[in-house]
């Protein structure tokens, strides 16, 4: 029962965190790639800080920093902590694959959907961004079953998620099969993922 609570747990921080995660990264790519100075220098900075620090201490900041910068004590707060925290750790990383895919797409296809009439939100959205979705998927996978993994470290803010309540089950039953039912649940999880993620790929092959 406690670890079927868990499991849930962990389905929610994955699918929330995914939610967010994915077009706060497309909007951040947008600004890291911006003509602007000011606003690809901090959309870089905010990549940096993001990849650069352990996901456990940004997990830390997010949900103390309202009580010592402003003296704020929030209530239910905790929750919202960990996907805040995921989203935006998530987000740089979704970013910088973003990023590559739009980089790597040919000069051509812009000027083509010019001379066609599209115009920038057009071009972007019904051609180059359906591509890139193709081109960037398998990497996008490798994040979301990484994401999986790191649902793990919800247990910083004391939260009951999967592998906290097996850890507690497994000291309160001196037994490491609830460990051993975790470890499980974590690899079917990705698998199906992976699965989901495969059958996406091939729906997208429009050429094979």
């Amino acid at each position: 029962m406690q670890l079927g609570k868990g499991m849930v747990s962990t389905a929610e921080i994955f699918l929330l965190t995914l939610v967010f995660s994915l077009p706060l990264g497309l909007l951040v790519s947008f600004g890291r790639m911006s003509k602007n100075g000011l606003v690809s220098g901090l959309s870089k900075f905010y990549i940096s800080v993001m990849r650069g620090t352990p996901l456990m201490l940004q997990l830390l900041v997010v949900y103390f920093a309202p009580f010592y910068l402003f003296g704020l004590n929030l209530r239910g707060y905790r929750f919202p902590a960990i996907i805040l925290a995921f989203s935006i750790n998530y987000a740089a990383y979704f970013a910088e694959i973003y990023r590559g895919g739009i980089a790597s797409m040919a000069a051509g296809q812009y000027e083509a959907a010019k001379v066609l009439g599209y115009n920038r939100f057009q071009t972007f959205f019904k051609i180059i961004l359906p591509q890139v979705l193709k081109r960037i998927l398998p990497s996008i996978t490798n994040e979301t079953i990484t994401l999986v993994k790191d649902t793990s470290l919800a247990f910083v803010l004391a939260h009951a998620e999967m592998f906290t309540m097996a850890k507690q089950i497994a000291a309160k039953e001196t037994s490491m099969v609830p460990l051993m039912v975790a470890g499980l649940f974590y690899y079917l999880f990705n698998f199906v993922v992976a699965f989901v993620m495969e059958q996406i790929e091939k729906s997208m092959n429009y050429y094979r």
